[in-house]
Formats: structure tokens, C-alpha cells, sequence
């Protein structure tokens, strides 16, 4: 396995190369021959890089063709063309690459910050209209090399992916090129889907098995949107894309079981208006692998598949899943959940949009005609609706449980077939803290915490900003810890980091410091500010920032823009210093100004209804 990286300029290219089996670095620098020998000796491994399957591959093979480096690295970022429509010549260059960038993307200095290590960029700018000096070249293989370092260590963090992704094209014999393929095409590839093109988009249609009366509306909704889309098509002349795409905007809202909820093209999504913190019976009320069971029972797998592997690979994901083989499982259950978004694309070959659209709108009708049989609990309490389950609270009796059991039992007979069950769990949990449907904790019955959302959710090295406010919103939760402990006996300085990067929107950076003046405004509402006798300015994209408690040290500003005025970044101080040098076992310095940090804790808090 090798991990790599290119550097481009007008007149010189280079490429740092670790080869982790044989443990070996090979820096080349404007040496087609050199980078052909190095293919050719290791052109059945896997190469492995970061944004590399919509760059650095193709400068790779631009390269070993003949073909003008920079011409491409343009053609790529100056005028943001496909790199695969360059020339057809690089499709004879055979390449088992591995992207290692997140989807959807982040840029992988964010990700080194998010790791603690050093953020500093290089002084030599892509622009320069002249070969490089020696120093130069040297400079870059150094940031080059870091960067390389950097992508083997987000690799490891992010290894359960490539073996999810392995496993597949192991399991299904596939080509190892397609290691580099996003999981929806590979899933296509696995169904032997050949592409079709669909007349019927909006010809969904309802299933039987749904029965509701109360909320008979929602199929109301979607039956006259139905019908609506299909008049303007006929009407329409010229490209259908805007008419579409505005179609798929719209939704309905309608207060069901007490809470407002928004149906439309994808997931339900229904939650208490208010923020609410709860103890008693609840309960999770989730359905096990709901569109994969669901496009099977009723034969919405893509019709452009050419076989039944759909079946085959559900059926052994849940083998496996039963017999408690995580590890073992995960390909399968990436590719299940693949088809979904495949279905959607129109250049993937399993696109299939009525299919799609039948599962989103049938998926949603299902789960509410659950909430309208289990409304008629006494005392039900619905507290969230999500894509795939409810969260509801009932009076803690056996005769209430019993009840919301046999309707939920009642609910899988209906809509389920002989060709696949739809079951639904039913997990107990003690507690419950909620901001929205995207934003909860709750513990269980066995004292496991179960969290989502940006506020609480586990963070990871590599998703690692802010990462003490998490914690102690989690510790107070959980443990009931005051916010002021948690904060306050923290030692490690990078868990008090917040990334922020210039876009490309902005032009430079400025930290005010110096001396601060007083200014004011206003007769009858006096508005004051500080302004700062200096700033520093930088042009480097990414930030790793720290509230201080120097008053001198001022606001982190983005400038440059169309607005023609400096901007705080988002989320940040107005009192800060920036650390760009790795904070990996850094102590924590006495400008640190913790109390910041307790203040926006509090105030997340309170987001979730909690005063302290």
C-alpha cells in the first residue's frame, strides 16, 4: 500500500510517496521516468491518497502519458472541469486508487488540525510563474511529506471504512480498481445494474398495507403532488431539471400526536417544539434496516438490477448481524444502504427515481399510520419521528406496554410480506435530553448513552473541534458534573481548539491586538466596541483558535469579501490567540480563558432546556 501526494506548478512538479509495506519514502521531482519505473514496479497495489480520486490520480497518469501536469492541475482547479474528460489517454493507465477524504468532503488541513498536529502551510505560493528555486522545491517536498504523514494518519483513523469497503470487493469477486469507487456505484456494480431511462418518475404509488384515517391527509398530499408534477411536465417545454428540482422541495407541515412535523420527498421528521428533559417509560420504537426490508418486501429494489443480489446481501448482513459479528457485517450493511442515494443519481447505472420516491413517501406513511394505532395508548406521549422510528413516552404499566407491543406487533404483520419481515425494536430508556430531532441524548435501561447531534455526539481525532463542550454537556447529562468542574479541571490543551478556515470567498486573515480604545454610538442606546491599534495579517486557509483572557489579544477577522468589511469567524472569541504548531500533549496555558468556554457550555445547556 502506498500513500501519496503531487505538488504542481507552472514549471516544476514533484510527488512524495510512503510505501508503508516496504517502508519506504520515494520524493520525485520533475522525473517522468522515475515516476513510470515507480508505477510499473507497484501498479497491482493499492495507492492511497486525500482528494486523490478527483486529482492527484489523474496528475499521476497525465504524467506517465506525456501529458502537461499543470495543464491539468488547471483544467481541475482554475476551471473546475472533470479530470476524466481531459484526455482519453488516461483511461490506459490502470490505477488501484483509495481516497481517503470524507464524504461529504473536508479538507484535509481541517482534519490535521482536528488531530493536533502542526496547521503551518507553506510559504511557496501554487501561483509562482517561474521554476522553483532549491529551496523552494525543498520547502514544498517538506509540506508535501507532512501532508502524506497526515493522510496515513486520518487512513487509520478512518481503517474500518477501507475493510468495509475491501470486504465488499472481496465478497463479490470485483475488480480491485473499485476500491476506488464511491459505495454507490460499487453497489450497482454488485446488482448488475444495466442503466435504464425511467419515463415514470412520478407514478408512485401507496402500499397496501398502509391504514390510516386520522392523518388520511399526508396521502392526500402526496396523491395531489403526484398529480400536479405530472400537469406541469406534460405542459412544460425544454429541460425538466428546475421544474424537478423545485418539486422536491416542498413539504407539509401538520401537527401529528401534538408535535409539528414536516413530510416530503425524504425522511419524516417530527419533534416536541420545545426543548424537553424527561424521565418515566420510553420508548424506542426503531424498524431494523428499514428501507433495505422495505424495498425488498415490496419489490422496489432498482428495476434496472440484472439479479437478486439485493436479497442475497441483506439476507447474509443480518446472519451475521444475529451472530454478532460486527466487523463481518459492515460491508454488507454499506452496500444495502448505498442503493437508497444510487437510486436518486442520475449517472449512477442503479438510478431508478420512482422506486426511490416510493420508498421515501410509502416509508413515511408507514410510520405514521404506527403513531395514529399507538395514539390510542392512554396517557402515549410522542416525544421525536425520525426517518426510521419514534420515541415515545407511555404510563409506566404492564397494560400500557402491552398495548403498544401488540400494535407495534400488528404493524410488522401488515407490512411485512413472505419475501421479507419489517420488524420494529422496542428499547427502553430512562432518560432523555432533547434540543430537536437531530440534537438528543438519552441513557438506557442498562446505563449505555446514546447521543446525536453536533452538541453531544462522540467526537473522534478526526472530528475534533471544540471537543471540552461536548464532553461537558455529556458530563452533565449523564453525571449530573457541573460544567464549571469539567472545564476547570482540564489539562489537555487541544481539547479547547475551534478550527476555522478562509474560504474562497474571503481574501486574507486579521488578528487584532495591541492596544484596545473604547468606542461608542448611539444617544438614547449607547452601543460600544473596542477597536485594536494593530492587526496581523495572514493568508494562510486554516486557524486553530483559543479564547484569551489578554484584553489586548482582540477578534479573528475574514477579510476580503463581498461585503467589503472584515468578519468575525463564527463560534469564535472576541478575545483569542492562535496556535498553529501542534497542541498534541500541550499543556494549557495560563491565557487560556476557561471561562468562555463555561459560558457557551451554559448556553448549549440551555438549549436543551437546562438552566444552571
Amino acid at each position: 500500500m502506498l500513500f501519496y501526494d503531487f505538488e504542481v506548478f507552472k514549471e516544476d512538479w514533484l510527488v512524495v510517496v510512503i510505501d508503508v509495506t516496504k517502508r519506504q519514502e520515494h520524493v520525485i521531482i520533475n522525473s517522468p521516468v522515475e515516476l513510470e519505473a515507480l508505477y510499473e514496479a507497484n501498479k497491482y497495489d493499492i495507492w492511497v491518497g486525500y482528494n486523490s480520486r478527483h486529482y492527484d490520480q489523474y496528475i499521476l497518469k497525465a504524467i506517465i502519458c506525456g501529458l502537461n501536469p499543470k495543464e491539468l492541475n488547471d483544467w481541475i482547479i482554475v476551471e473546475k472541469r472533470e479530470p476524466w474528460q481531459f484526455s482519453r489517454l488516461l483511461n490506459n493507465i490502470p490505477l488501484n486508487n483509495y481516497d481517503v477524504m470524507p464524504n461529504p468532503p473536508i479538507g484535509l488541513k481541517t482534519l490535521e488540525g482536528f488531530l493536533g498536529s502542526n496547521i503551518k502551510e507553506t510559504e511557496v505560493p501554487f501561483n509562482i510563474n517561474r521554476k522553483l528555486t532549491d529551496q523552494e522545491i525543498q520547502q514544498t517536498v517538506f509540506y508535501c511529506r507532512h501532508d502524506v504523514e497526515q493522510t496515513i494518519e486520518v487512513f487509520i483513523q478512518r481503517k474500518a471504512e477501507f475493510e468495509a469497503q475491501h470486504g465488499v470487493v472481496k465478497a463479490f469477486n470485483l475488480p480491485l480498481n473499485m476500491i476506488g469507487y464511491t459505495e454507490a456505484r460499487i453497489t450497482a456494480q454488485v446488482l448488475g445494474c444495466v442503466k435504464k431511462d425511467f419515463d415514470d418518475e412520478f407514478d408512485y404509488f401507496f402500499l397496501p398495507c398502509i391504514q390510516l384515517k386520522k392523518y388520511s391527509a399526508v396521502m392526500g398530499w402526496f396523491a395531489q403532488k403526484r398529480a400536479e408534477i405530472k400537469g406541469k411536465l406534460m405542459n412544460h417545454k425544454g429541460d425538466d431539471y428546475w421544474v424537478k428540482k423545485e418539486f422536491y422541495k416542498q413539504s407539509l407541515d401538520l401537527i401529528v400526536a401534538g408535535i409539528p412535523h414536516t413530510f416530503g420527498f425524504g425522511g419524516l421528521h417530527g419533534a416536541t417544539a420545545e426543548p424537553i428533559h424527561t424521565t418515566g417509560l420510553i420508548l424506542h420504537v426503531d424498524v431494523g434496516s428499514y428501507y433495505p426490508s422495505m424495498l425488498i418486501a415490496w419489490d422496489l429494489v432498482t428495476r434496472a438490477a440484472s439479479n437478486d443480489n439485493y436479497h442475497l446481501v441483506y439476507n447474509t448482513r443480518m446472519k451475521l448481524k444475529s451472530e454478532g459479528k460486527k466487523k463481518e457485517q459492515a460491508p454488507y450493511k454499506k452496500l444495502l444502504n448505498a442503493l437508497s442515494g444510487a437510486m436518486k443519481d442520475q449517472t449512477n447505472p442503479a438510478y431508478d427515481p420512482r422506486n426511490n420516491n416510493c420508498m421515501c413517501i410509502n416509508g413515511q406513511l408507514m410510520l405514521l399510520d404506527l403513531i395514529e394505532h399507538l395514539e390510542v395508548v392512554p396517557g402515549f406521549e410522542l416525544l421525536q419521528s425520525n426517518t426510521d422510528g419514534l420515541i415515545i413516552k407511555i404510563p409506566d404499566t404492564d397494560e400500557a406496554f402491552d398495548m403498544v407491543d401488540d400494535i407495534c406487533w400488528d404493524w410488522e404483520q401488515r407490512c411485512s410480506t413472505e419475501k421479507c419481515n419489517i420488524s420494529l425494536g422496542l428499547d427502553t430508556i430512562a432518560e432523555i435530553y432533547q434540543k430537536d430531532v437531530n440534537n438528543y441524548l438519552w441513557i438506557d435501561a442498562d446505563g449505555k448513552v446514546e447521543r446525536k447531534g453536533a452538541y453531544v455526539k462522540e467526537l473522534s481525532r478526526i472530528d475534533n473541534d471544540l471537543p471540552i463542550l461536548n464532553e461537558a454537556l455529556v458530563e452533565y447529562m449523564v453525571h449530573k458534573t457541573p460544567v464549571e468542574e469539567t472545564i476547570g479541571k482540564c489539562t489537555d490543551l487541544i481539547k479547547f481548539q475551534k478550527l476555522v478556515k478562509l474560504s474562497d470567498n474571503y481574501k486574507w486573515v486579521e488578528h487584532e491586538h495591541g492596544g484596545r480604545i473604547l468606542k461608542q454610538s448611539g444617544v438614547r442606546k449607547i452601543k460600544q466596541w473596542y477597536e485594536y491599534t494593530k492587526t496581523e495579517r495572514y493568508s494562510y486557509k486554516s486557524y486553530r483558535v483559543f479564547a484569551s483572557n489578554d484584553p489586548d489579544d482582540g477578534r479573528i477577522l475574514r477579510c476580503g469579501g463581498a461585503r467589503g468589511r472584515a468578519e468575525k469567524f463564527g463560534n469564535t472569541p472576541d478575545h483569542c490567540f492562535i496556535f498553529n504548531d501542534s497542541v498534541v500533549n500541550a499543556p494549557v496555558p495560563g491565557i487560556l480563558d476557561r471561562n468562555w468556554y463555561i459560558d457557551l457550555a451554559k448556553k448549549r445547556l440551555k438549549d436543551f432546556g437546562i438552566t444552571v
